[in-house]
């Protein structure tokens, strides 16, 4: 096959759409997540001593992006329904998700990040993981 032919396929292919269209909403939900972390961080003028606030703050931009997400990945991204078993295996997946983001967070703090920096590293380790687990709920027989 020419290179050109390989490079017209991978460009039309629907699972690089699909992944453009994830980006898309990962980028709008990460988006709401940090902006709504920074704006308590900022509210309630959280250093970074106060981990236990930090992870409060993080946790509630988390569940408000969330909701989002559910909505605009099944919709858009992988333009299927929503349904009570694709909202549980979505909820499933985010857990994991969550912890992972908890994890590094917590990690990157450890570290002697500043708060405000802390889930920049955290995006780029898990959005890949969650692309995986959010793209079989939406995609497997097992959640129609």
């Amino acid at each position: 096959m020419p290179r050109s032919e390989l490079i017209q396929d991978i460009v039309h292919s629907s699972k690089l759409r699909e992944f453009i269209r994830f980006a898309i909403v990962g980028t709008i939900a990460t988006g709401i997540h940090y902006g709504i972390y920074l704006l308590l961080l900022w509210i309630f003028d959280i250093e970074q001593e106060e981990t236990f606030y930090t992870n409060i703050a993080y946790s509630i931009g988390y569940v408000m992006a969330w909701f989002c997400n559910f909505y605009m990945s099944a919709h858009f991204t992988f333009k299927s329904n929503t349904s009570v078993k694709r909202g549980i295996g979505f909820a499933l997946s985010h857990g994991v998700n969550y912890l992972l983001h908890l994890v590094f967070l917590n990690l990157f703090l450890w570290l002697g990040m500043p708060e405000t920096l802390a889930p920049i590293p955290v995006f780029c380790i898990v959005i890949p993981i969650n692309f995986v687990l959010v793209r079989y709920v939406f995609t497997s027989k097992h959640f129609q």
